[in-house]
């Protein structure tokens, strides 16, 4: 069983919440007993009440070393966040901020890419959850904040199909409408030229 799938069922279900994502972090200054020394691991994740009305939370989690449990250490519900900062807009970083009412946190994720997963899973829930205040999200990457972006990049490219076949068809409409106004000219002419014929074939017979 992985960490994440442990933490779900040790910390969350039990207290019927389902956890919506976690990312392995680690402080980014120092503390009296420095994670590197291996004392502990630790989580931030975040969870939703199964019950209505739906309660967000994040709660950091730990993991002592040579215990195989894993134990609730803080938790905030989502009123209490008020920024993420995602550190760098135009590249991956695995750096990022948590800001609360009574402080803030500074990490740094396991990877850039489980940081990354977090904070689009965190700005999507709170899109969702959030109809009152919601945390304000700084410094983060476009492709994080817009929901999936799969969904987007097809939903672009069908309207983008739809857009060139539109014109296409208004070019098309357009070639045809003037085909049409040549036709009807060349039947104008024609019809002209034969009522001058049939005139002049009249004079000649007079």
């Amino acid at each position: 069983m992985s960490a994440k799938s442990a933490i779900s069922k040790e910390v969350f279900i039990p207290h019927d919440e389902k956890m919506l994502a976690a990312v392995q972090v680690k402080r980014r200054t120092k503390k009296k007993i420095p994670f590197l020394q291996g004392d502990y691991i630790a989580f931030i994740c975040l969870s939703v009440t199964n019950k209505k009305p739906s309660h967000l939370s994040l709660t950091k989690v730990k993991q002592f070393q040579g215990s195989s449990a894993f134990v609730k250490r803080s938790q905030w519900t989502i009123d209490q966040l008020r920024q993420v900062n995602g550190i760098d807009a135009n590249k991956d970083c695995p750096e990022f901020d948590l800001m609360f009412d009574n402080g803030f946190d500074q990490w740094v994720a396991g990877s850039a890419g489980e940081k990354c997963t977090f904070i689009q899973i965190l700005h999507h829930t709170c899109q969702r959850y959030c109809s009152a205040r919601k945390p304000e999200f700084i410094n983060c990457q476009s492709k994080l904040l817009g929901g999936n972006s799969i969904l987007h990049s097809a939903a672009d490219s069908v309207t983008s199909a739809v857009q060139k076949a539109s014109q296409a068809l208004n070019e098309r409409g357009e070639r045809l409408g003037r085909a049409e106004e040549r036709t009807a000219d060349m039947m104008n002419s024609a019809e002209q030229f034969s009522v001058t014929a049939q005139k002049l074939a009249m004079k000649h017979k007079c």
